[in-house]
């Protein structure tokens, strides 16, 4: 037998195989490195495999509007109807919203905090998102009850929402249970609610303990309006974890590991690529290299940079008074 026949090249394996092993690599080396390795290795790189998973929130929360626009719709495009859970933040155009819902058919994790998406977008494409199981719409002000009872309407199989606010938007305002009764009335589903620093009140909270029995976990820290007997909420409610009104420290949103896993942050360090012709898989000088992003439209020589993480201001909640 030949010298290599005990070995398999890498290059010699179906694109598929190869964008499975590539989804444990970080965005970064999937966007910059794999494509310069080889045309094989570049070819599989935008097959849908490497791009059923979208996590581009810590990134997205230090770029311009347009350019998160065109970087999403270049790797929803990629996943080819096969997208099952995407994270960005601050979501700025209605065009955006319709084009995420219109590649929907398979999402189940949607995260959108600081999006300005309306009540009248939530009507338009909530009928697209009847897949999704977890749901994140924290500190999206445009919304309110009307959006999130469509959302609770269309998205029959929700079972997980983050509707948090930011303490700033909220702090002096009245009560407000609303978004409470949307919620106990057309999600009862739910096992996993955040709504720290809500304008809820504890008959808004009583209203959806009552309407979502599967309940296990419930945020309402910062929600001063609220005052549950201990007691009773472990006799009527074994099962249920309720986290404030109180905040001991500031606010680290645990997701919930079934659906909302996040990227390690140490993939956003500074990189960049830069968008080159149709067909543009590989050069062999990479000093020459001018990538390989093109779906049907250039991206103008966009230049994407990724920064070292940083505090958000926007997470660090201040203490209960």
């Amino acid at each position: 037998m030949g010298e290599t026949s005990d070995f398999r090249r890498w290059d010699e394996l179906i694109p598929d195989a190869l964008g499975v092993i590539f989804t444990n690599l970080s965005l970064q080396e999937r966007v910059t490195v794999i494509p310069r390795v080889c045309k094989s290795w570049a070819k599989a790189v935008t097959g849908p495999y490497c791009w059923q998973e979208i996590d581009i929130k810590e990134w997205s929360n230090r770029c311009q509007p347009d350019q998160l626009d065109r970087m999403i719709e270049m790797l929803i495009t990629r996943s080819c109807g096969s997208l099952r859970k995407l994270c960005v933040s601050g979501l700025q155009t209605e065009r955006i919203f319709t084009f995420i819902a219109e590649n929907a058919c398979s999402l189940q994790t949607l995260r959108l905090p600081r999006s300005s998406m309306s009540d009248s977008i939530v009507e338009q494409i909530a009928g697209r998102l009847s897949m999704i199981s977890f749901l994140d719409v924290s500190y999206c002000i445009k919304i309110g009850a009307s959006a999130l009872e469509i959302i609770g309407k269309n998205c029959k199989l929700l079972e997980g929402l983050c509707r948090n606010m930011h303490p700033l938007d909220t702090a002096g305002k009245p009560l407000q249970d609303d978004e409470a009764y949307a919620i106990a009335s057309t999600m009862p589903k739910l096992k996993h609610l955040e709504m720290a620093y809500h304008l809820i009140s504890t008959s808004g909270v009583l209203q959806i303990l009552s309407n979502c029995p599967k309940l296990e976990f419930l945020d309402q820290r910062g929600c001063w309006g609220v005052t549950l007997d201990n007691l009773f909420v472990k006799q009527k409610f074994p099962k249920l974890k309720v986290l404030g009104p109180f905040v001991l420290d500031t606010y680290e949103s645990d997701g919930w590991d079934d659906f909302s896993d996040i990227s390690d942050s140490s993939e956003f360090l500074a990189w960049d690529f830069v968008d080159g012709g149709v067909g543009e898989y590989y050069v062999d000088d990479s000093d020459s290299y001018d990538g390989m992003w093109d779906e049907g439209g250039r991206l103008d020589e966009l230049h994407f940079r990724f920064y070292e993480e940083i505090e958000d201001a926007g997470m660090y909640w201040p203490p209960s008074p």
